[in-house]
């Protein structure tokens, strides 16, 4: 499959394994639906609505590379980087990191959230690739950021890797206040012991 073929039906199956299929399935399961971004003013609804921005210029950045060609001058190509090596090691990070949030994701099982639930407890999840990272579904979003920068180096997507980058640690941040308050010492202890990445 041509590189500019194979991001839109990267991003088509990340989106599908990574948002669509989980939340689907743990609302199947539970009843409860797991994406809990709203539409208030408070910060994490803004963050919110951040990564929803950030995601539709990902979802332009790829259309404009893969399906109309000469309109990419204005994602301001970085054209020294534009080498095959680099952009194999881009294509691999993106398989590596579609591959490890599915695990991830996988073991989150039912406690899985799009955001901070503060309607429904859920279990804290340590085993698994939590045991090795606090965060392994936002680590394997940054990755699949740096890697699509790597499969299309430019401006355009450096800006969607840093926002993410950005978008993500307040995030983390956010979460892992709300986890600390909701499982106390437990999640303490799982902090002291793991990694917030890796």
């Amino acid at each position: 499959m041509s590189p500019k073929y194979f991001l839109p039906v990267y991003l088509l199956a990340y989106v599908i394994a990574a948002f669509f299929w989980r939340s689907y399935v743990v609302w199947k399961e539970t009843g409860v639906n797991p994406v809990v971004f709203r539409g208030s003013d408070s910060a994490h609804d803004f963050i919110g609505r951040v990564f929803k921005a950030l995601f539709a210029l990902i979802v332009a950045v790829v259309v404009v590379y893969a399906f109309i060609p000469g309109a990419y001058r204005y994602v301001l190509p970085i054209r020294w980087l534009e080498r095959p090596a680099v952009q194999l090691t881009g294509f691999v990070l993106l398989l590596v990191s579609f591959a490890w949030t599915v695990v991830a994701q996988a073991h989150m099982g039912n406690s899985w959230r799009i955001g901070i639930d503060n309607e429904h407890s859920t279990a804290l999840v340590h085993t698994g690739v939590f045991s090795l990272s606090r965060n392994p579904i936002f680590l394997g979003m940054i990755v699949t950021l740096f890697g699509l920068f790597l499969v299309i180096p430019s401006a355009g997507t450096l800006f969607t890797f840093l926002l993410g980058v950005i978008l993500i640690g307040i995030q983390v941040r956010l979460e892992e206040e709300y986890l600390a308050t909701s499982h106390g010492d437990k999640y303490i202890e799982y902090r002291r012991n793991v990694r917030r990445w890796i």
